[in-house]
């Protein structure tokens, strides 16, 4: 098990976004809930929109599940990559998927929309930039120090 040298309370960047998408996926899912109810659980209907995005009740799960995930992995540096990871794998899968599913109710459970298909590609941009941001680096910085002189 690793441990972190940094100073308590410092978190790097991917983790503070891990954090903010892990809440607005959380409450885009609760606000999702008062537009669909809970009948038609994955039913195709574009009436039901939150904003300008189509949900249905299993999509809403989907966000509130995507929210849980963010606000319990952001703590460390590798729960946000692995949130990071989850969401590029994720919604990565669910651009595809909604790259057929868009214009086809007969597959289209999640009631994805064109809107919607392209937040999930954001999404997975998101996730990859969470996955990747450059570590803090627990040494201290040299830059602009000289080295002794030997003799």
């Amino acid at each position: 098990m690793s441990h972190s040298t940094a100073p308590q309370g410092t978190r790097g960047t991917h983790q503070l976004l891990a954090l903010v998408f892990g809440i607005v996926y959380l409450l885009v899912g609760i606000a999702g809930f008062f537009v669909t109810g809970f009948s038609g659980f994955a039913m195709h209907d574009h009436s039901q929109t939150l904003l300008i995005f189509a949900v249905n009740p299993l999509h809403n799960i989907v966000h509130l599940v995507i929210g849980v995930l963010g606000i319990a992995l952001w703590g460390t540096s590798g729960g946000a990559r692995t949130f990071g990871w989850l969401l590029l794998v994720g919604y990565g899968v669910t651009f595809v998927y909604g790259l057929f599913a868009v214009g086809n109710p007969g597959i289209n459970f999640l009631n994805i929309n064109a809107a919607d298909n392209w937040l999930h590609a954001l999404s997975a941009l998101v996730g990859l930039v969470i996955a990747v941001w450059p570590a803090r680096s627990s040494t201290p910085s040299t830059y602009g120090t000289t080295a002794p002189s030997q003799g």
